[in-house]
């Protein structure tokens, strides 16, 4: 098939991984390419340049206009919407069998686009004001929506989805994860140092629970991690920077445990499936898919109770390595992950053609 993904452009989709949606986006058109698919990425324009990039911005818009600074502005409203509209009219022009829609935009699930080319969108986020709207208008034939988690569904349809849309769980190269049987007794997290991702609570855990952490990730918010994340570090709780792929999964190999500290409805958790891929269980804040994505894998303790998280750190502890492992490669390998948008692709395709017929 000749597919065209439509990236968001926040971030790089390109390693070392700002985040889940930007690994997501990337290993996407790596597994699709390595499938013998015909793909372009459309992304900003500084992304891994091992794939055909049609550039919706030059670089990606974090650069330009920071988050921290800029949510919501007009500027930035203003430069998403141009970008978008003209790569969605590339898109259309394109002779493309299929999009996969990574954008979180509203143009790329108009129906008077969808229309034109059969659409793919899958949604990484809860529902929110800017989009939500804009989606269940867009559930149409020919348009076949996704979201990471049944929890996400029901957040997204608490009425019923409708028959366009599904939950397609997020892919990993377990490959890229190796497995390793034992551990040296630290736990890891990882993930973006902002409030809603938890990494204080983590540490205050640690602490508590007599076990040494090691944080890695970008600093997205430096207020908050000098308020809140800096004045607990110290010889047992240590942040240690921002680690490309391979070398995070050696970190996450090496260690005991990995603290996944959601502070927000999380619609999947990519980090915790690469961690159980390595053998780490988990120990969670039970929030958003958390519960539905490492189950056996993991103890969970309710979101903020720091004692309650601790004595998970225990717990999970005492599961062995198999388990977490065995059920990344079962829920959350990558050939599943990617049949499974095949067939996305093919039945978007097929209602398409009906449509036309």
């Amino acid at each position: 098939m000749r597919i065209a993904i439509l990236a968001h452009v926040r971030q790089r989709i390109a390693p070392p991984f700002a985040g889940g949606m930007e690994a997501h986006g990337w290993q996407l058109a790596a597994g699709l390419q390595a499938r013998g698919h015909d793909v372009t990425l459309f992304a900003s324009g500084d992304s891994d340049p091992r794939f055909r990039i049609d550039p919706v911005v030059a670089e990606h818009y974090e650069r330009t206009f920071p988050w921290a600074e800029h949510r919501g502005s007009a500027p930035l409203i203003a430069h998403l919407d141009a970008a978008y509209a003209a790569a969605c009219d590339r898109i259309a022009a394109g002779g493309y069998d299929v999009v996969h829609n990574n954008s979180l935009h509203r143009f790329a699930i108009e129906p008077r686009r969808t229309a034109v080319t059969p659409t793919v969108t899958s949604l990484h986020v809860p529902p929110y004001d800017a989009l939500h709207w804009f989606v269940r208008a867009s559930a149409t034939p020919g348009h076949r929506l996704t979201v990471t988690s049944a929890t996400q569904l029901a957040a997204w349809w608490p009425e019923g989805a409708p028959a366009q849309a599904s939950v397609l769980h997020n892919g990993i190269d377990t490959d890229a994860w190796p497995y390793r049987a034992t551990g040296d007794g630290r736990a890891i997290w990882c993930g973006r140092i902002t409030p809603n991702k938890g990494p204080h609570f983590a540490a205050e855990a640690a602490r508590r629970a007599g076990i040494p952490l090691d944080l890695f990730g970008p600093i997205e918010d430096p207020d908050y991690h000098a308020a809140e994340v800096a004045p607990l570090l110290g010889e047992t709780i240590r942040y240690r920077g921002h680690l490309p792929g391979e070398a995070l999964a050696a970190e996450l190999g090496r260690a005991a445990l990995f603290l996944f500290t959601p502070c927000w409805d999380e619609p999947f958790g990519l980090v915790a499936a690469e961690a159980m891929a390595c053998g780490l269980p988990v120990a969670a804040f039970d929030q958003g898919a958390a519960r539905e994505v490492i189950g056996e894998a993991g103890a969970f303790a309710p979101v903020g109770d720091v004692a309650a998280l601790a004595a998970a750190i225990r717990q999970a502890l005492a599961i062995p390595r198999p388990v977490a492992r065995d059920r990344a490669v079962r829920m959350f390998g990558r050939d599943r992950w990617l049949e499974r948008c095949e067939a996305l692709y093919r039945a978007a395709i097929a209602d398409h053609a009906a449509l036309a017929a």
